[in-house]
């Protein structure tokens, strides 16, 4: 029997036909950013590509920020489905953490042109005092497998627990965030290194190792 009320049943109708329109202008919009460059493109010609009125486009998605966003969070979302068979796969939290940066740095590599943009859209949204909403609506989804690989290593006691597991993944993904800003500025690095001493930091500390420690 189904549970849905009257009022129910359109309501997510509504959404699903949002959802469809938002990932239908993203798609449109970065089909343009990789045949014309991002500079190269106006928010008219993305609603003339994807055939909808320029008001349609501005209802869902204010500036082409926003496209770069809603485009990033579906992709993280595929390729963590994609990879979540071989992350639960792994033995520790350590290890799932490796595993999952190792993903997340090839796959900032290849957006590596769009980075900038999104940066400042996201650094933007909370400087407005609009976290919510970025969140929401703008989020990479990042943060969300981050909490969810902190409780785990809480539970199997490999993660201290007198810190929240959603404070855990805040902090951490800023971590990795300046990570990224320091492979954009110097691209000479390697971001895999960066995020690997990202994670090295989170595991031990800054302090020297163990047998370098001044007696």
């Amino acid at each position: 029997m189904s549970t849905a009320t009257p009022s129910s049943a359109p309501s997510g109708r509504r959404e699903r036909k949002r959802q469809q329109t938002a990932d239908h202008l993203a798609a449109t919009a970065f089909a343009l950013f990789d045949a014309k460059g991002y500079e190269g493109v106006t928010m008219e010609e993305i609603a003339a590509a994807a055939d909808v009125a320029k008001g349609t486009l501005y209802n869902h998605f204010p500036v082409k920020e926003a496209l770069v966003a809603h485009q990033f969070r579906r992709e993280i979302a595929t390729g963590m489905t994609e990879i979540g068979p071989a992350l639960e796969q792994q033995a520790t939290f350590a290890a799932r953490m490796a595993y999952l940066l190792h993903a997340s740095a090839e796959w900032n590599q290849s957006r590596r042109m769009y980075l900038p943009q999104y940066l400042r859209f996201r650094w933007a949204q909370t400087r407005l005092g609009k976290e919510k909403a970025a969140a929401d609506d703008y989020g990479s989804g990042s943060y969300r497998v981050l909490e969810a690989l902190f409780r785990e290593g809480q539970k199997a006691g490999e993660v201290r627990s007198d810190i929240s597991s959603r404070h855990l993944a805040a902090t951490f993904e800023l971590m990795l965030v300046g990570a990224v800003m320091i492979w954009l500025d110097h691209p000479e690095l390697e971001l895999a290194r960066n995020f690997q001493i990202a994670l090295e930091l989170l595991l031990h500390g800054a302090g020297p190792p163990a047998g370098k420690r001044k007696r």
